[in-house]
């Protein structure tokens, strides 16, 4: 019989020393058949690409089976719709930067108040052009908790006027761990954008905290725009970002040399090169993700450059809904352990029930009469050694900020994030140790 977790696991070489990772969100653990790709990579192709002479072409085969391996995951039609970085907030600035000639006097942009690589960008492009920001704010909901919040699309729908060019909005919250539907959203703000008679609408999508949890699929989803860090999904520290085809011709600038010719490809939107190792590396990713579908055991050993866009699919979607079923299996405990503190003096901040729309990435705070400092919480977990979790507002600084009641925003809120590698015996010693913080 497979076990998951075990299997999981084992493709880890850090999980081995028993320290517990909590704090997955802001980087995951790197698969050992990554590591492996980029040292050999070093080792035995590391050349200029483009060249004809034997080992440049091998290396830029190497190179170009990233960009292949990064459109099966967003379910891209080409690779040659994407472009690969050293971060999403890199990513997401290139992309502001190219689409800036096609922004008009008037254009309104729409965003969240997550994390500031889908929020920055645009705010400074707007600044630059005279542009106006919108923002779609979360909704209470509890009436007990006021940092029970979340996105509605409710509440984003009367923003949408005639003049809304750009809507950026991110999957999953690396703060409150709510998933948002994107699909629906999108179609039901492309409809009242045609109502109101807007000339174009975009959408950017902010998949950094949900591409470890769930599948992405651009296509069903209708989105311009898309990006992830691959350092949070098991892999090296490089990003990627999709740009449908059709945008990459009407939307998009070249930040690329003048002489290139880059009309219709993703490369348009990167300065420099591929980062070849890292490139090569990441194509690890895909095959690791396949081998923990219920059926795909052995999918790991599958070499990159045989793993089509349309192979992947239904393999991807059933490994996904693997690892959010065992997810689950971490998430319900902990939140049923920091709902039973409310009388302490706990809130948790996001979403509170456990579900397929939220995520293990939990943060909460601790008030009342007995507060306790963010940083005191886990103060208590860093003496006593072996496990890793965090506090602070971990860039979504415009959302803690806005929070009723105020929190220093310097101290912010404790986060455990955990993936599908964490262990229901893990979740249990987290607790165990919140116990004795609260007591």
């Amino acid at each position: 019989m497979f076990d998951f977790v075990t299997h999981a696991r084992s493709r880890f070489p850090a999980l081995a020393s028993g320290y517990i990772f909590a704090d997955n969100a802001g980087g995951s653990q790197c698969l050992q058949t990554v590591a492996d790709r980029i040292t050999d990579y070093l080792l035995h192709t590391n050349v200029q690409l483009g060249a004809d002479y034997a080992v440049s072409v091998e290396s830029t085969r190497r190179a170009q089976t990233g960009t292949a391996a990064a459109a099966a995951l967003f379910n891209a039609l080409s690779p040659s719709e994407i472009a690969l970085g050293p971060s999403s907030t890199m990513l997401a600035e290139n992309l502001a930067r190219a689409l800036e000639p096609n922004f008009h006097s008037g254009d309104e942009i729409i965003i969240t108040e997550e994390h500031e690589a889908n929020g920055g960008p645009w705010k400074k492009l707007a600044a630059r052009k005279g542009l106006t920001i919108k923002t779609w704010h979360p909704r209470s909901t509890s009436p007990e908790n006021p940092y029970a919040i979340a996105l509605d699309v409710l509440d984003l729908l009367p923003l949408i006027t005639d003049n809304t060019r750009l809507i950026a909005f991110t999957a999953c919250s690396n703060i409150l761990g709510s998933l948002v539907p994107i699909k629906a959203i999108v179609r039901a703000a492309r409809a009242k954008a045609a109502e109101r008679g807007a000339r174009k609408v975009e959408f950017c999508i902010d998949c950094v905290a949900y591409a470890p949890h769930r599948r992405i699929d651009v296509q069903d989803w209708d989105v311009e725009y898309c990006f992830f860090s691959f350092y949070k999904v098991y892999g090296p520290h490089v990003s990627a970002l999709y740009a449908r085809a059709s945008a990459l011709q009407a939307s998009v600038a070249p930040l690329t040399h003048h002489f290139l010719h880059v009309d219709n490809v993703a490369y348009k939107l990167m300065p420099g090169g591929l980062p070849y190792e890292l490139a090569y590396g990441l194509t690890a990713v895909l095959p690791y993700l396949l081998s923990l579908a219920p059926a795909g055991v052995h999918a790991h050993n599958v070499p990159p450059e045989q793993i089509s866009i349309s192979d992947a699919g239904d393999a991807l979607q059933n490994a996904f809904d693997a690892i959010a079923a065992h997810e689950q299996t971490l998430l319900e405990p902990l939140l049923a352990f920091l709902r039973a503190q409310a009388p302490r003096g706990v809130r948790i901040v996001g979403t509170e029930d456990a579900g397929l729309a939220r995520v293990p990435t939990v943060s909460f705070v601790v008030g009342g009469e007995r507060a306790l400092h963010s940083r005191d919480v886990v103060a208590v977990f860093d003496a006593k050694g072996g496990i890793g979790i965090r506090y602070g507002h971990f860039y979504a600084h415009t959302l803690v900020n806005n929070l009723e009641p105020k929190i220093d925003i310097d101290d912010a809120v404790v986060r455990v994030s955990l993936v599908h590698y964490n262990t229901v015996e893990e979740v249990a010693r987290i607790i165990q140790i919140l116990e004795e913080v609260l007591a």
